[in-house]
């Protein structure tokens, strides 16, 4: 058996966060299927995932009551957005990178620079087939990371070369993580929940790094800067994210001193907030700003809104199937 799949055997014991708290509910009947979250500092931004409704295909800017206070239109039609990060000179990326059927020759990154009305397309692909993905993360460097949505072990992959506008990058498989599936946290989905990674975040500070599945969240210390070498190498720390109805999306408070979470959903979805499980690290000395972004009813019975899913996992010389299935069309 090897290394990651005995990581994510592993039952390690989850974090205790504190009680859930919810911050304010996003009442907006466009947001529906958020699937990206960050917060700004005077509130927070968010984005559906893939939708034949043009009104929801916008990035959402709201205030700290959960209210919509403006809108910024794609250029073109985005095909899959599923996350969104913030760097740390306040540029905004969102992940088109979505493929449920895995039939996508390329994906894309949008980049909405600070002041800007119109985000820029960047196309990439990937160097070993499609890959659904739908976690989103910017490190120090200010290039951007993408974590697969494969079921227990999650590709990590970055750009081979400078962002292009006028073509295509290829990607570069950086490493993996092992998703820890054995926490046994409560979730919709049951085993199947905790397998496959719905989103990421780094903390404004750079410091630490979160993905998370339907069922917890995982933090990494980052202390160098360096959020693949965090991920593919580091430990993670666990806190439960128990019976989101459909939790795809994390993101760390302005000031790092909490996760929020929020789930797809109608009808008033509440924007959660969660204590961090690793403690939050003094404040490091004054330090040159970041080089700038490259130019460029059963748990079991119900349905289950990912991609391929595990052919099979080993537990103790008896097989447990994972059986294939589809995440629904929007």
């Amino acid at each position: 058996m090897g290394v990651l799949l005995m990581a994510a055997l592993t039952g390690a014991p989850v974090a205790t966060a504190g009680p859930a708290e919810t911050v304010c509910r996003i009442e907006d009947d466009r947001l529906v299927e958020i699937s990206g979250l960050v917060s700004d500092g005077s509130g927070y931004v968010v984005v559906n995932d893939s939708s034949d409704d043009a009104d929801r295909r916008r990035i959402f800017f709201l205030d700290e009551d959960c209210a919509v206070t403006r809108t910024v239109k794609y250029p073109s039609e985005p095909q899959d957005t599923e996350d969104l990060t913030r760097a740390a000179d306040g540029t905004l990326w969102v992940g088109d990178t979505g493929d449920n059927d895995k039939k996508r020759e390329s994906i894309a990154l949008w980049r909405l620079d600070p002041g800007s009305k119109k985000p820029e397309l960047f196309r990439l692909s990937y160097p070993d087939g499609p890959h659904d993905a739908e976690a989103l993360l910017v490190g120090a460097d200010g290039v951007p990371v993408i974590v697969t949505k494969d079921p227990l072990t999650a590709g990590v992959y970055v750009p081979d070369g400078e962002l292009r506008a006028d073509g295509t990058t290829t990607l570069r498989r950086a490493g993996a993580w092992g998703i820890p599936i054995g926490t046994g946290t409560s979730n919709p989905y049951g085993i199947r929940g905790r397998a496959v990674v719905t989103g990421g975040a780094v903390s404004a500070d750079g410091r630490r790094v979160a993905l998370r599945t339907y069922a917890d969240a995982f933090e990494f210390d980052v202390p160098d800067g360096d959020v693949v070498r965090a991920i593919t190498e580091g430990t993670a720390t666990p806190v439960a994210l128990p019976d989101e109805p459909q939790g795809e999306s994390i993101a760390y408070s302005s000031d790092g001193t909490a996760l929020l979470t929020v789930s797809e959903g109608k009808g008033g979805v509440p924007l959660t907030r969660y204590a961090p499980a690793l403690p939050i690290p003094p404040s490091p000395s004054p330090s040159p700003s970041p080089s700038p972004v490259v130019d460029a009813t059963s748990p079991l019975d119900r349905p289950f809104p990912v991609g391929a899913m595990i052919a099979g996992i080993a537990f103790a010389g008896a097989a447990v199937t994972l059986f294939a299935m589809r995440r629904r069309h929007h």
